[in-house]
């Protein structure tokens, strides 16, 4: 059995909080609050925004969960995720210049770049 690193532990406690925070905001959400919310971030502003937040926290958990136990699948789904969260907020942050989508950003670097560096715990086989 290969030993979780404790950055991947913390990384994925991080994304747990923040899928329970999304949860629950979704469900009492305030139209109001955000000038720019989850689906319009994504692109799909047809999508009800509680429905994206929902959809986004559940996602976060499952790829959360992966990531903790070392999953290769996990990986690929944090590596995808960070890349896009990274991306969506740097276009933002051209965009708005605001603190939240610096933070996402560099938060997404970070997480890029440490996971990349752990590789090898979810890829080594049990022996």
């Amino acid at each position: 059995m290969v030993k979780r690193p404790l950055g991947v532990s913390i990384i994925s406690y991080f994304y747990i909080f923040g899928s329970t925070v999304l949860l629950f905001t979704a469900i009492f959400y305030q139209a109001g609050a955000d000038t720019i919310g989850m689906s319009e971030r994504f692109g799909v502003s047809v999508v009800p925004e509680r429905t994206m937040r929902v959809i986004v926290a559940f996602f976060s958990l499952l790829m959360a969960y992966g990531y903790m136990r070392l999953k290769k699948w996990g990986f690929w789904l944090l590596i995808t995720y960070s890349v896009l969260f990274g991306f969506i907020s740097f276009i933002l942050l051209t965009n708005e210049l605001q603190q939240p989508f610096i933070g996402n950003f560099v938060f997404s670097i970070i997480v890029l770049i440490y996971t990349i560096y752990v590789k090898e715990a979810f890829f080594k086989t049990a022996q």
